[in-house]
């Protein structure tokens, strides 16, 4: 009996330990699964207050930017056109036409300027065509050039008039017989 009184001790010893284990076990579990709920929960209220302050930053921002091309716009302006020229009361002619000749020689130089960059836009237009030309030549495919659209009613009309010439000279030919 010495060895069955062992076996239903060590058999006790056993289930205890499984039972513990299986505790600890679970108590791990839900120690995690409060780490988790802790570790990113959010009330209604902090989320509303954390979009409101979103959006305070956002708008700030956005008033910022609109600011800085502002500046940015006024600066460009101020570097393209010049200075604007003060004109009081009490301004000779000679000041006047000599303000006036700044600006007719700034608007030439600003309408050359804009036909260079025009003319070239249309060569650089043209120098893209032909590469994409000769590349395509070196594939050896080739674009299929867009057909025209020919109404059907015209080409019945074409054929109409192709039969009513040849029973005219089919008539004419009856006669002469």
């Amino acid at each position: 009996m010495g060895d069955e009184e062992k076996k239903a001790e060590g058999g006790a010893d056993d289930a205890e330990a499984r039972k513990a284990a299986v505790k600890a076990r679970m108590a791990k579990e839900a120690e995690e699964a409060a780490a988790k709920k802790k570790k990113g929960f959010m009330t209604p209220a902090r989320k509303s207050k954390l979009r409101m302050l979103l959006r305070k930053k956002a708008a700030e921002e956005l008033k910022k930017e609109e600011e800085r091309k502002k500046q940015e716009r006024t600066r460009i302006v101020g570097e393209r056109c010049g200075d604007e020229k003060d004109i009081g009361d009490q301004v000779p002619i000679d000041a006047l036409r000599n303000i006036c000749q700044e600006y007719h020689d700034h608007c030439v130089a600003t309408e050359s300027s804009k036909y260079d960059l025009e003319m070239k836009l249309i060569y650089n237009d043209f120098v893209i065509n032909d590469l994409t030309q000769q590349v395509t030549d070196l594939r050896g495919k080739f674009v299929k050039p867009p057909l025209k659209k020919v109404s059907k009613f015209e080409d019945k009309f074409a054929q109409l008039n192709k039969k009513a010439s040849e029973f005219k000279l089919k008539a004419e030919l009856s006669k002469n017989d």
